[in-house]
């Protein structure tokens, strides 16, 4: 029996569950997971970022490159990420038989995407049924989606973000856009769109902030039968009771990206598995390391305290003596153009008999004190850049014309691929960047998971839908 006022909906010309997985990159969301939610009779989402691929004995293809420069390790990358999405678009579909819906996500700000999407729905005719997509501003979505017949979900976090979206191109394809998804800056996973003008410290209600757009969206004439996806921080559905037939909101959607990492069809290793069955409340950062220069929210592990304690060891320096800056750094730099505060140097000398005897600059006229290890990998993988993303702030890569953002490469951030690949294959939970949500925490409270039971997607589905 459903959850009370959690009714069936129609999506694709099928009736289905109004619960959306999340679609979770490099590899957290793959065919097992997704087409298990959609034979579930929600809406599976296959991850099209780097998606694995498999050899003709089913074991999953390493994404190595091979050429010396990185434009052609970025032309391999989107091969790799074809192959890799239609592979599991196709193993999603076939375990859906015939239920619920499979859509695929895409950041937009991951290299080559417009590439990458159309390669995927050019091989994928009348699988997929919709493409949700977030991390920067898709313009040509809309566009796509109507080349190829699919639904597309546009993923934002305010009214503001919707609004420009709409004005510019998707008005023009109004029809195919099937729902709107907010995610909230604050409770939900992974990369999310807290703009310059919001405190990362202090959380707002999301209820005021889907109000206000779906306000927007009536203001540019969407009816409100075009639903609002809530996404970030939803357990349990009983807790969002008064979200669900209600006027003010119009119809609602719920996506699930944290709750499915545990369950038996989730890919990723039993030692994040295990992890999550840990975390505490507060145990997840929002923060800003990632090289896309967006907010993001992991788990505090080791990689990103390591990475909270790089950027602390941190000091603004001038090329010339000028206002507080009076001495000059003497240590960890070669030259004598780093003029910083007596403060400062203080500081640095205290780094560098801690171990941190290298200091690097960044693009913001500062310098952070590493360690000989931490500079020698910081420096091979800028060099070894594939070209994921669209524009990396860790190595200066773009992914279009020069194949450069003219920025200084940003040594407080990471290569965001190499480790979201180490982690999803079995690499350290430790060493590497490791997505939740904000409500992860709830694993180790709700009884659903105690004795370390682990559901399988349908036993998840199945729970959610009563509510807890």
């Amino acid at each position: 029996m459903s959850f009370k006022g959690l009714q069936p909906i129609l999506y694709g010309g099928r009736e289905v569950w109004p619960l959306v997985e999340g679609g979770k990159g490099v590899a957290a969301t793959n065919h097992a997971s997704s087409g298990a939610w959609a034979a579930a009779g929600g809406i599976g989402t296959v991850s099209a970022v780097n998606a694995d691929s498999y050899d003709p004995e089913g074991k999953i293809v390493p994404q190595i490159y091979h050429a010396m420069t990185r434009q052609g390790r970025h032309e391999e990358l989107i091969r790799y990420a074809i192959d890799g999405a239609v592979e599991q678009v196709k193993r999603a579909y076939d375990i859906a038989s015939g239920r619920g819906a499979i859509n695929i996500n895409v950041l937009w700000e991951m290299g080559g995407a417009q590439q990458v999407l159309e390669g995927v729905l050019e091989r994928t005719k009348g699988l997929v049924t919709g493409v949700t997509c977030g991390a920067g501003m898709p313009y040509k979505l809309s566009e796509i989606a109507a080349r190829f017949n699919v639904h597309y979900l546009p993923i934002v976090s305010s009214g503001r973000a919707f609004r420009a979206l709409w004005k510019r191109a998707y008005h023009k394809v109004a029809e195919l856009m099937a729902a709107v998804v907010y995610e909230d800056p604050w409770l939900a996973g992974g990369h999310n769109g807290l703009s310059n003008a919001e405190d990362p410290t202090k959380p707002q209600d999301p209820y005021p902030r889907v109000k206000q757009l779906r306000e927007t969206m009536r203001a540019e004439g969407v009816p409100d039968s075009v639903p609002i996806v809530m996404a970030g921080g939803v357990w349990f559905l009983r807790e969002w009771e008064n979200w669900i037939d209600n006027p003010e909101l119009g119809a609602i959607l719920f996506q699930f990206g944290t709750r499915p990492l545990l369950t038996e069809e989730s890919p990723i290793p039993q030692a994040w598995k295990d992890h999550l069955r840990t975390i505490e409340p507060g145990d997840v950062l929002l923060h800003k390391f990632s090289p896309t220069g967006f907010y993001s929210s992991a788990v505090k592990n080791p990689f990103l305290m390591s990475l909270v304690a790089r950027s602390e060891r941190q000091i603004p320096y001038s090329k010339v003596e000028a206002g507080d800056h009076t001495v000059q750094l003497d240590v960890g730099v070669k030259g004598k153009n780093f003029w910083v505060t007596p403060c400062d140097r203080a500081r640095a000398h205290q780094w560098v008999n801690e171990g941190f005897v290298e200091a690097l600059r960044t693009p913001d006229d500062t310098v952070i004190f590493v360690s000989k290890a931490e500079r020698e990998e910081i420096r091979k993988d800028q060099a070894d850049c594939m070209g994921c993303l669209s524009h990396c702030g860790f190595s200066s890569w773009k992914d279009h014309d020069d194949w450069t953002t003219g920025r200084m490469a940003d040594p407080r951030s990471f290569c965001i691929q190499k480790s979201l690949q180490n982690i999803a294959h079995g690499g350290d939970i430790n060493e590497n960047l490791m997505f939740a949500g904000h409500a992860a925490y709830r694993f180790k409270q709700d009884p659903f998971y105690s004795n370390n039971f682990t559901p399988t997607v349908k036993q998840l589905v199945d729970r959610i839908l009563t509510g807890d």
